[in-house]
């Protein structure tokens, strides 16, 4: 079992941001609850064309990892898995629990960072996250100790920002992409906003594939997600019509060798 240490200052940069902005997510939150069929990242779009899940998880040991209202969680428990969800937002947790009642539907959800996890080696058969752990916390960090809490055989699903996106979107709060390339691709880690005190971390797809297969994961899959026409979105750094023709959402799929 990881020993929890002193927290990072990004994380209680992040911790403090993610209360503040917990209630603005309530609707989102209850919104994915409510539905039937996922559907990831910012333009939700369906399970059907993403193919983010594995085909099975009934009987899975599955740990969400920066669940925020945990709608991902409460997806697979409906499909049989056996979910725990961590979250360093304690205001995001307390959303999670109120929606647990509202849909009557229960699982562990933890107050923690998901850098350390408080589970013993080889404790899940799935790890997975959407725009949680997977760009809130650091993947020189979060993702050897998924694959600690992996069994052989386990899977690390994740979405994230693309790393195009990342090096054409402006410093300016509220405005999106360009395309131009505005910083560079080789070295991006550790991004700070000038207009926000929340930090963000994003590899290039090297570094990633590096960091996936140092930790002990064989790479299976990249899924570089394009939103289908009429999609819409409340985030404003990214238009359609930018995501139509560049990624700026990817999914990764890895495994622990069995």
């Amino acid at each position: 079992m990881a020993v929890v240490s002193e927290l990072p200052d990004y994380v209680m940069r992040n911790r403090a941001r993610w209360d503040e902005w917990a209630q603005e997510y309530e609707h989102a939150g209850r919104r994915g609850w409510g539905r039937d069929e996922p559907s990831w990242g910012i333009w939700s779009v369906p399970e059907s064309q993403v193919g983010m899940l594995p085909d099975d998880v009934a009987g899975a040991d599955v740990i969400e990892l920066g669940c925020g209202t945990a709608y991902v969680s409460a997806w697979l428990a409906r499909r049989g898995a056996r979910p725990v969800g961590i979250d360093v937002s304690q205001a995001q947790l307390q959303t999670a629990k109120r929606l647990q009642r509202e849909f009557g539907l229960e699982f562990p959800l933890l107050h923690g960072n998901a850098e350390e996890v408080p589970f013993h080696d080889q404790s899940f058969d799935l790890a997975i996250s959407e725009y949680g752990a997977s760009i809130w916390c650091d993947p020189y960090r979060w993702i050897p100790e998924a694959a600690r809490v992996l069994r052989p055989g386990g899977a690390l699903i994740f979405l994230v920002n693309g790393a195009l996106l990342m090096v054409c979107v402006p410093d300016e709060e509220d405005l999106p992409a360009t395309d131009r390339l505005l910083r560079p691709y080789f070295g991006m880690h550790r991004f700070e906003w000038p207009d926000d005190e929340s930090v963000d971390f994003h590899l290039p797809h090297g570094e990633m594939m590096a960091l996936l297969r140092g930790s002990g994961f064989e790479v299976e899959e990249l899924i570089e997600i394009r939103p289908p026409d009429g999609s819409t979105t409340s985030y404003p750094f990214v238009t359609l019509e930018w995501a139509q023709q560049w990624p700026c959402e990817e999914v990764w799929k890895a495994r622990k060798p069995g």
